[in-house]
C-alpha cells in the first residue's frame, strides 16, 4: 500500500502555505499578539544561533503535530491557523 506525500510528511508546508497563513492572520488583528506568544512558545531553543536564523518550531515536532492532526490525506488550511491562535487565545480562560 502507498500513501500519499504530502509537504508536510515530508518535512515541511512550504513557504507558499506560509504565506497564505500569514495574509489569513493579518485579517484578524486580535490575534496577532497571541501568534507572537505562540512563536516564543515553539520556536526551538536557541534560534538565533543556527541557521535559518527564524523562530521556527523543531521540525520533529511540527511533522508529528501535522501527523496527528491531519494525517497523510491532506494538509492543513491556512485559516485552521487561525482557528488554532483562537483557541490558544481562549484556552487561558477555560482553565481558570
Amino acid at each position: 500500500m502507498t500513501t500519499a506525500s504530502t509537504p508536510h510528511s515530508q518535512g515541511g508546508l512550504g513557504l507558499g502555505w506560509v504565506v497564505r497563513a500569514l495574509v489569513a492572520l493579518l485579517r484578524h488583528p486580535a490575534l496577532w499578539g497571541t501568534a507572537i506568544v505562540q512563536v516564543r512558545r515553539l520556536a526551538v531553543p536557541g534560534w538565533w544561533r543556527r541557521p535559518p536564523f527564524l523562530p521556527l518550531p523543531d521540525p520533529d515536532y511540527l511533522r508529528f503535530r501535522l501527523q496527528t492532526a491531519y494525517g497523510d490525506d491532506r494538509d492543513p488550511e491556512p485559516a485552521d491557523v487561525v482557528t488554532y491562535l483562537h483557541w490558544c487565545r481562549a484556552w487561558p480562560h477555560v482553565t481558570s
